[in-house]
């Protein structure tokens, strides 16, 4: 009996991107995606939101609870408090996209009944779904990145990246074939769980306005 490979088990998304149509066709076939295993667990696909001329990319790490029950990025908690963030520092929520590096929730659950628990995605679940996300980069070729997180920060540029060394820099690397402008910062989820939030709403804000300058 010959024994057929699973697409998640070749961990790449390539197989699912369409090569034109443009973000709609990106996010209709997104929704059907197995590049890795990922799929099996998550409730749909959390594809990016906005439109395809914004000037910011913001990159998240992956979806939480809430967006995997509704299918949107930054749905949550701290996607209220990024839209809060944004806006003090300068950026119009509504003109950037949002996305994250990989696009199905990662949990762990005791009990089907219970609490899941957000578990961050390693780095072949990284490199699995990154064909998602140079598709998008391509579509909107956004004049900057938002990098939020170290889990973002590495799947854009290395396992070497370490948010706290570099947050609220602006940094010029080729990110899929593309020179790209990027401004890290912490993940807005950090902040709700920080001893001094205030402080570390303060350090994100801070950020977002080095990002605001660069977009001018």
């Amino acid at each position: 009996m010959v024994r057929t490979e699973a697409p998640e088990d070749a961990y790449t998304a390539e197989p699912f991107v369409p090569e034109r149509g443009g973000l709609p066709a990106l996010r209709k076939a997104a929704a059907d995606c197995r590049g890795c295993p990922l799929h099996r667990d998550a409730t749909q696909t959390v594809f990016g939101e906005g439109g395809k001329d914004a000037r910011v990319m913001l990159v998240g790490e992956q979806p939480g609870d809430q967006e995997d029950r509704q299918g949107k990025p930054f749905v949550g908690p701290a996607g209220r408090l990024l839209d809060r963030a944004l806006a003090e520092a300068g950026i119009d929520p509504a003109e950037a996209y949002v996305t994250n590096a990989v696009k199905h929730f990662k949990f762990t659950q005791a009990e089907p009944r219970k609490r899941r628990i957000h578990k961050a995605p390693n780095l072949r679940e990284m490199t699995a779904c990154a064909p998602w996300l140079a598709a998008e980069l391509a579509v909107v070729e956004p004049e900057l990145i938002v990098v939020l997180g170290a889990t973002a920060g590495k799947a854009l540029l290395g396992s070497s990246f370490r948010v706290t060394q570099v947050r609220g820099t602006v940094l010029e690397e080729e990110i899929h074939g593309r020179p790209e402008r990027l401004v890290p910062t912490v993940h807005p989820s950090s902040v709700l769980r920080a001893d001094d939030r205030e402080a570390a709403y303060r350090g994100l804000v801070s950020d977002l306005k080095v990002a605001a300058q660069v977009l001018g």
